[in-house]
């Protein structure tokens, strides 16, 4: 059988094509007969014979029916597939680019309809998901850490909080309230010098402080960074294991604390040298300048160091590094984000900060009360702050560094571990420690 170029009738003969002895194609079997006017506008043909039906579709877009049809009812079409072609009604505005996501946006639904929606969420063994984090992400990794394994975490921090404030405590009752005087900060008869040695013990008590409290808190990171990277792959670990884990390396890791602030308070000492020099040979207001843009000046320098190095301890610690070693990784791994670095231990610093002193704050309330002059000579600052005061403002101090400590450590880690997932794909090899799945199984050797 021939392919004709027209419909067949149901019903009808089938048509056997163009005989050789004939000089046209054989007649269709629905067209009209001789007699019968074509309806189509145009010369009519002179003589009869055979003529073509008048309903022929376009020369270029017809192919033979597979099968007989009508004219009047046309074959349905096939059934879409599901996901090819077929766009998903309401779904965000897939299926092209003038919708509102455009091809690959976030909708839920990718080009195809298929409903695709980017790629797999990262696995979460531990506390937190084996990616990149955000900042929110860190601080909810440090607090469920903490929430966890609270047994571990909190008796770390109790005992390095009770060692640092007992420090903290015998440094202010048999030296520093003895042999520093501040009381001309309150005179407004005192001199400039008498006010400038008053700044000067003043900073020097603060400094002292401030120096106990962050060995302290290097070392409750430092204890601490076992007990993070075993939650970060959903792993329990007791005090003991932390400790053991810890201890070949607590003593780089104090010289690798007394390196850093003798770099800290060498670049202080070097930035207000000209200023104190200046003022020593007479000129007083030129050596106050000096002394006040060489103070800022050191503080921004130092500042930026302590950031650049703030990765170093649980590098010393989890890649068991040697001192110089360690701030190299630092260096490396902080270059180039030094800012987001910066911003979020900035953030961590004033979160705890505000724990802590919402703890603290009823303790010196406390104190103040057991003094000689009660609260009102705590809040005048003529109180007697003795040991009676510096015990309870201790106890205070213990309970919010036992918060506290857990928080500022634990950010520290997980900036840490961020930071070498964005450069380095430790979260291939967390993955296969973790022993998640598919993880890095193509990735030969850890």
């Amino acid at each position: 059988m021939k392919d004709t170029p027209g419909w067949a009738s149901p019903g009808s003969a089938p048509s056997d094509g163009q005989e050789p002895t004939m000089s046209g194609p054989a007649e269709p079997a629905d067209r009209p007969g001789p007699e019968q006017p074509a309806d189509q506008p145009g010369p009519q043909p002179q003589e009869p014979g055979p003529k073509w039906s008048k309903d022929q579709p376009p020369p270029t877009q017809w192919s033979a029916p597979s099968g007989p049809a009508t004219p009047e009812q046309t074959p349905p079409p096939p059934p879409p597939g599901p996901g090819w072609g077929n766009r998903p009604p309401n779904n965000g505005g897939w299926g092209g680019p003038s919708g509102p996501g455009g091809y690959g946006g976030p909708g839920g639904h990718g080009p195809w309809g298929s409903g695709w929606g980017g790629p797999p969420p990262a696995a979460k063994p531990g506390v937190i998901p084996l990616r990149p984090l955000g900042v929110g992400e860190i601080l909810d990794g440090a607090v469920s850490t903490m929430r966890a394994y609270w047994r571990t975490v909190l008796g770390i921090s109790l005992t390095v909080a009770v060692v640092t404030e007992v420090v903290v405590v015998l440094l202010q009752g048999f030296v520093l309230n003895d042999r520093l005087d501040t009381d001309a900060l309150e005179d407004p008869s005192a001199t400039l010098g008498e006010l400038s040695r008053a700044m000067g013990d003043a900073l020097l008590s603060l400094g002292v402080i401030s120096v106990v409290s962050l060995v302290g808190t290097v070392v409750a990171t430092a204890l601490l960074t076992t007990v993070t990277s075993r939650a970060v792959l959903g792993r329990p670990v007791t005090i003991g294991e932390a400790w053991n884990d810890a201890r070949p390396q607590v003593g780089r890791l104090f010289g690798l604390i007394l390196l850093l602030l003798f770099i800290a308070v060498g670049v202080v000492a070097l930035g207000t040298l000209p200023g104190i020099l200046a003022a020593v040979a007479g000129a007083s207001e030129a050596g106050a300048a000096l002394l006040a843009l060489g103070s800022i000046g050191a503080i921004v320098v130092a500042v930026w160091l302590m950031i650049r190095f703030s990765l170093a301890s649980p590098a010393l610690m989890l890649e068991k590094q040697g001192i110089v070693k360690s701030m190299s990784r630092s260096a490396k791994l902080v270059r180039g984000s030094w800012w987001r670095i910066f911003g979020i231990q900035l953030l961590a610093m004033l979160i705890a900060s505000i724990l802590a002193s919402i703890i603290a704050i009823p303790f010196a309330f406390l104190a103040g009360a057991f003094s000689n002059d009660g609260v009102s000579g705590f809040l005048n600052g003529t109180g007697d702050f003795g040991w009676t005061y510096l015990i309870i403002s201790g106890v205070g101090a213990v309970v919010g560094s036992t918060i506290t400590f857990p928080i500022s450590a634990g950010v520290t880690v997980l900036l840490y571990i961020d930071q070498r997932i964005r450069r380095e794909a430790l979260d291939l090899e967390l993955g296969r420690a973790a022993g998640v799945q598919g993880y890095g199984t193509d990735t030969p050797g850890s």
